[in-house]
C-alpha cells in the first residue's frame, strides 16, 4: 500500500491573462496559498511553459524547476491533451480543432496531426528533463462518429480503426519508453480510447506496450453509468494518473446519457467541483491506496455553477480530507502469538 500524494492542481481551467493566473510563476503562488502541494501544467498555454525549450535546453528546465519550486509546489506531470487530440482527427472534426493548433496549421488536417506527434515527443523529453514519471494526453478519435451502432458499423470497421490508431501512436510510445515516462490516457468520450473496452481493443493492437497506461478520471465514468470502482480493481496495473473530479447524472423523462444536445448546465450528466456531485471517493482513495498508486491526487476542475476559485479553494481541502495516510501495521498486531511454526503444525494437526 502507499499514500497518495497530493493535493495537486491541473492549470489549464486557471489559466487567464489576469493576475494571479497569467504566469506560472504567480498561478503556483496561488496554488501554494491555498493548500496545493503540486501543480500539473498544460503544454499548450505558453504562458505556464514552453514546451520546446523544455525538451532541448536544460538550463530552461532547471529555471522552470525553481520557478516552480520557489513558488511552495512541484511539477507532477505535464499534459499534451489538446496535442493528443489531434494525433487522430476525424475529417468531420476538422475545423472543429483548428483551435487546438498554431492558426498556420488551419484547415490542414495533416499539418496538425504531423505538428501533434513532434508535440508529443518533444513531450517526453520534457518529462524526462523535469524528472517526471507520467505523461497525461488524450487519444484522438478516427471513429467516434460511430460510437452509437445506427447506421450499423461495417465488419471490420473497429478492427482497423484500432490498427490505425495504434499506428500512429506507436511511435510516440516508444519515444516516451526511451524517455522512461508512461504516457496516461484520459478514457473520456470525443476519444477513441473512453472506456475499459476500447482501452484493451487498443492495447492489443500495441503488443501491450508497457508506457500505454490511463488517467483514471471517474467523472466521466459516472456520465457513462460505468462501474467506476470496479474499473479500479480491473485496471489497477496500468492506472498510474489520477484526476479527482466530481460528476452528477440526474436522468429525467426527458433527457438521459446524450443530453439532448444541451448546455452543460441543462444536461442529466454534468461536471460538479468537488463533493457536490455523486462521485464515492471515500471508495476511490481506498481502492488506490490498497493497491498502491503511486502517485498525485489531482484536481481537475469543471463545473457549470460554481465559481473557479471557490472550486478550487474548496478541492484542495477536499483532497487533503480524502488521501488516506496508509498503515505501516495490522490492527490486531496487539493479539499476535508471534511466529512459531512448531505451534502453526500443532494447531492444523501436522505431525
Amino acid at each position: 500500500m502507499k499514500t497518495i500524494k497530493g493535493p495537486a492542481l491541473f492549470l489549464a481551467q486557471f489559466a487567464d491573462d489576469n493576475a494571479p493566473f497569467n504566469n506560472l510563476e504567480n498561478i503556483c503562488k496561488w496554488a501554494a496559498s491555498i493548500g496545493y502541494k503540486g501543480v500539473q501544467i498544460p503544454t499548450w498555454d505558453p504562458r505556464m511553459i514552453d514546451l520546446e525549450k523544455a525538451a532541448k535546453d536544460m538550463d530552461y528546465v532547471k529555471q522552470l524547476q525553481k520557478t516552480v519550486k520557489d513558488a511552495g509546489v512541484e511539477i507532477t506531470e505535464l499534459s499534451t491533451h489538446l496535442q493528443g487530440q489531434l494525433v487522430a482527427v476525424h475529417p468531420a472534426y476538422n475545423e472543429m480543432f483548428d483551435a487546438f493548433a498554431p492558426k498556420e496549421l488551419a484547415g490542414d488536417l495533416k499539418g496538425k496531426t504531423d505538428w501533434a506527434v513532434q508535440q508529443l515527443k518533444w513531450a517526453a523529453q520534457a518529462s524526462k528533463n523535469l524528472g517526471l514519471k507520467g505523461h497525461a494526453t488524450f487519444s484522438g478519435a478516427l471513429m467516434w462518429h460511430t460510437v452509437y451502432p445506427w447506421p450499423q458499423r461495417p465488419a471490420g470497421l473497429v478492427d482497423t480503426g484500432f490498427e490505425e490508431l495504434a499506428k500512429r501512436w506507436l511511435p510516440i510510445l516508444d519515444e516516451f519508453d526511451k524517455c522512461g515516462v508512461d504516457v496516461c490516457y484520459e478514457l473520456h468520450p470525443g476519444e477513441d480510447l473512453h472506456d475499459g473496452v476500447t482501452f484493451e481493443l487498443f492495447l492489443e493492437k500495441v503488443n501491450h506496450h508497457k508506457r500505454a497506461n490511463i488517467l483514471y478520471d471517474p467523472s466521466h465514468f459516472v456520465l457513462q453509468c460505468l462501474d467506476y470502482v470496479e474499473f479500479i480493481d480491473i485496471y489497477k496495473d496500468r492506472i498510474k494518473m489520477f484526476h479527482v473530479k466530481d460528476a452528477e447524472f440526474n436522468p429525467t423523462g426527458r433527457q438521459g446519457v446524450y443530453g439532448g444536445y444541451s448546455s452543460w448546465i441543462e444536461r442529466a450528466g454534468r461536471f460538479r467541483s468537488l463533493g457536490d456531485g455523486q462521485v464515492d471517493f471515500n471508495a476511490i482513495f481506498t481502492k488506490l491506496s490498497q493497491y498502491g498508486f503511486d502517485g498525485w491526487a489531482v484536481l481537475e476542475w469543471e463545473c457549470a455553477i460554481k465559481h473557479p476559485e471557490n472550486g478550487a479553494i474548496e478541492g484542495a481541502k477536499f483532497i487533503s480530507e480524502k488521501i488516506i495516510r496508509v498503515t505501516e501495521k495490522t490492527f490486531d498486531d496487539f493479539a499476535s502469538t508471534g511466529a512459531d511454526e512448531s505451534m502453526n503444525k500443532k494447531i492444523l494437526g501436522i505431525s
